[in-house]
């Protein structure tokens, strides 16, 4: 049973749902409602708590420490260049380790034998996606630290748009490229049997279940793989990985921050279209809690060579910028408090806000009540370095 095709459009429309609200009504997603606030839709997030954690859970074995690493030669007419990348993720996985050999640093976190899943964002396209340079950098020296080929797999949520933006085995030659949501050769997202490939893929086992639901037209449906209250987790974190470094971009979300726990949380669950409107912020902190994301993702590097300052997560062209900076931290709570930051700095030379809000920070501070990381400012360590 072939489905039509969504054109590009309506997946945006699709996929930048929230963010979208969050530009257009910040009052109403990150402020305090004035007129008779709705409660809150309650969760299943008691239930992340019922399994220990590991040595490795986040925040990680540096909770609070970030690393920033900078250099003017990170992008070269609006391309990042591979060779800077490998030399700013070199020295930043250094500093954060606390390693003078790039071998025993990479250790710190991995080691051979393990299936470790790089979790990219390809979701607005070639203009805006994880860069090549960064992630190669990161294959190049996972497996010059012993890590095989084999046992790395690149992933997101929409194998589409993976190799919409290159992530293919012609570029990445025995790596895995694996996506939740994919098609057949024919375009389909449904097999002969009209059961929706996307489906065989999600783990029913592991859920995030909160009390809201949407409904779905005929063209969302395939992007969400299933209604109702429920939000599975993808089979790629439960069953295929053992360890997760997380490589998001530095991208806004109205005047907060699209990074490293939107990356993971939204990137790993089914079922997300009716989470955006009233809880984007719970989302992104509650999914982390459970232990597929939890106890696996062990470090975040968040590419910060081009970003965006505005209209994230989508790509557009005028509000895309060179931070050329690269931030890198086991934390993801700490990494997304200075990636904000910057972002904020920006927005504020731009003109498009006029100062910080903290209320755009929700999101983090539940996380850290949560135990994930360290989201006051004054708590975390930051290092920088500045190359060129």
């Amino acid at each position: 049973m072939k489905k039509r095709s969504l054109n590009r459009r309506k997946f945006f429309t699709i996929i930048g749902a929230g963010s979208a609200a969050i530009a257009l009504r910040p009052s109403s997603i990150f402020a305090a409602e004035t007129v008779q606030p709705k409660a809150k839709p309650s969760t299943n997030i008691k239930d992340a708590g019922r399994i220990a954690r590991n040595s490795m859970s986040m925040p990680g074995k540096y909770p609070g420490q970030v690393v920033l690493i900078t250099s003017s030669k990170s992008v070269v007419d609006d391309e990042p260049v591979e060779k800077e990348a490998y030399l700013m993720i070199e020295k930043a996985v250094k500093e954060l380790s606390g390693q003078k050999d790039i071998k025993k640093a990479w250790r710190t976190f991995v080691s051979p034998g393990e299936k470790i899943g790089l979790k990219v964002n390809p979701v607005a396209g070639k203009l805006l996606s994880t860069s090549h340079a960064v992630t190669k950098s990161v294959v190049k020296q996972l497996i010059e630290s012993g890590i095989d080929k084999s046992d790395i797999i690149i992933w997101d949520r929409r194998e589409m748009e993976l190799i919409d933006t290159g992530f293919t085995a012609e570029n990445y030659p025995g790596i895995r490229i694996m996506g939740t949501e994919c098609k057949d050769s024919e375009g389909s997202f449904y097999d002969k049997e009209g059961k929706l490939y996307g489906e065989k893929n999600i783990d029913k086992d592991w859920y995030y279940w909160a009390d809201v639901e949407d409904v779905y037209d005929s063209e969302t449906i395939p992007y969400m793989i299933n209604t109702g209250k429920y939000s599975y987790f993808t089979k790629i974190v439960t069953q295929e990985l053992d360890k997760i470094i997380n490589i998001p971009i530095l991208k806004n979300a109205g005047g907060s921050i699209t990074n490293a726990m939107k990356n993971l949380a939204f990137g790993s669950i089914s079922n997300t279209g009716r989470l955006h409107k009233e809880l984007w912020n719970d989302t992104c902190a509650e999914v982390c809690a459970f232990a597929p994301l939890r106890d696996k993702v062990v470090l975040n590097i968040c590419d910060g060579l081009r970003g965006c300052f505005n209209g994230g997560p989508g790509a557009n062209p005028q509000f895309i910028c060179n931070y050329n900076s690269i931030l890198v931290s086991t934390d993801p709570v700490a990494v997304d408090r200075i990636g904000y930051d910057i972002i904020t700095e920006k927005r504020i030379a731009e003109g498009i806000q006029k100062s910080a809000n903290p209320d755009s920070l929700k999101f983090l501070k539940m996380a850290s009540e949560l135990g994930l990381g360290i989201s006051e400012k004054e708590k975390i360590n930051l290092s920088v370095i500045k190359l060129i």
